[in-house]
């Protein structure tokens, strides 16, 4: 089993929201920081929102900031990213990540879920 699995991704008008899900199945994303990113064609990967060691939301894009709100559920397993009043600037694949907190470089990375909003 992928040890990171999202969900949640479709196509949506300006204006709608998305709650994009994002299952660990692995004890080993203990100890790293989780993180949400996104990557549109013929951009760079952004690291659009993170969660710090105990699960907190200390990170969020200025792109998105007000708009999106990352969470972890009570039994840690579950990693969510809120989006409100989609943008299309906001289509993108969706990525979540365990990640190395001061670097934010990625040690797990899931597949991706593709976000399409149209304008």
């Amino acid at each position: 089993q992928a040890p990171l699995v999202e969900s949640g991704g479709g196509s949506v008008q300006s204006g709608g929201s998305l709650r994009l899900s994002c299952e660990t199945h692995d004890y080993r994303f203990r100890g790293y920081c989780m993180a949400w990113f996104r990557e549109a064609p013929g951009k760079e990967r952004e690291g659009v929102a993170r969660l710090d060691l105990d699960g907190s939301f200390d990170y969020v894009a200025d792109t998105v900031k007000g708009r999106f709100t990352a969470s972890l559920d009570s039994a840690k397993t579950t990693l969510n990213l809120q989006m409100n009043n989609l943008i299309p600037e906001d289509t993108a694949t969706y990525y979540c990540a365990a990640i190395y907190c001061q670097t934010w470089t990625s040690a797990f990375l899931g597949r991706g879920t593709q976000v399409t909003v149209s304008s």
